[in-house]
């Protein structure tokens, strides 16, 4: 629910516009609260930034007093749904749920971002089935045909709202269990999967990460509502 008022998110969009224009070799897509986002679409005439729906209820209307629907981020020119974010599991989302709105947004050509990850690691690495459970649950109403179009953004939540991320090795090592398990799935064509990082990125190790991670890009968290630290983040990937 950042930032609280509108005055300041087009202040936050404004700065991260010029940050953005400044770049050549990223694709920027912006989640802003859903009160917010018509406004700033409709407001944006260009094309370096996308805009996301930071999650949305897989039904297109019906009785679901303040939900947002796919249907209506679409119309608010969305074009990417973050779904299962680590936030909203810790809030009840499950994986049944991620799995329609995965398919909802697919059927709307809206492009999903399924969040996926583990409270806590231990010694036994059972967090690996738990990843698995829901990457299966997230996937299973995908057409083989679309697996490609479904980006995953692995969250490690033990590392969430500090400063330091998770080592790029230990990133590289859930990217190859993440393509592993969709290739199990669909063969391989799950090798076309992109896979974000998404855990107290910021400006010192965003560089790290995306050179020694395996990963396309990254789900990025406070620095993003940060204006100068964003914009310092963005000049480190040129």
């Amino acid at each position: 629910m950042n930032p609280p008022t509108m005055r300041e998110a087009k202040q936050l969009f404004d700065a991260t516009r010029k940050a953005a224009e400044q770049g050549k070799n990223f694709q920027l897509v912006v989640a802003p609260p859903a009160i917010f986002l018509r406004e700033l679409t409709a407001a944006y005439k260009g094309k370096r930034i996308s805009f996301a729906t930071q999650n949305a209820h897989a039904e297109a209307k019906g009785a679901f007093t303040g939900a947002t629907s796919l249907a209506q981020a679409k119309d608010a020119r969305a074009s990417f749904a973050v779904i299962g974010h680590s936030e909203k599991r810790a809030r009840g989302t499950n994986n049944d749920d991620t799995r329609r709105q995965v398919a909802a947004a697919l059927a709307l050509k809206l492009t999903p971002i399924l969040c996926v990850g583990e409270q806590q690691r231990d010694s036994s690495a059972e967090f690996f089935p738990f990843v698995r459970e829901q990457l299966i649950a997230g996937f299973s109403d995908v057409p083989a045909t679309q697996i490609a179009k479904v980006i995953v953004a692995y969250e490690p939540v033990w590392v969430i709202g500090g400063e330091k991320t998770m080592n790029p090795r230990q990133m590289h090592e859930m990217a190859i269990f993440i393509r592993k398990t969709i290739v199990e799935q669909y063969g391989e064509k799950g090798h076309a999967i992109k896979i974000l990082y998404g855990g107290s990125v910021n400006e010192e190790s965003t560089r790290p990460m995306l050179e020694g991670g395996d990963v396309a890009g990254l789900l990025v968290g406070h620095v993003s509502i940060d204006a100068p630290r964003f914009a310092a983040l963005l000049a480190t990937i040129g």
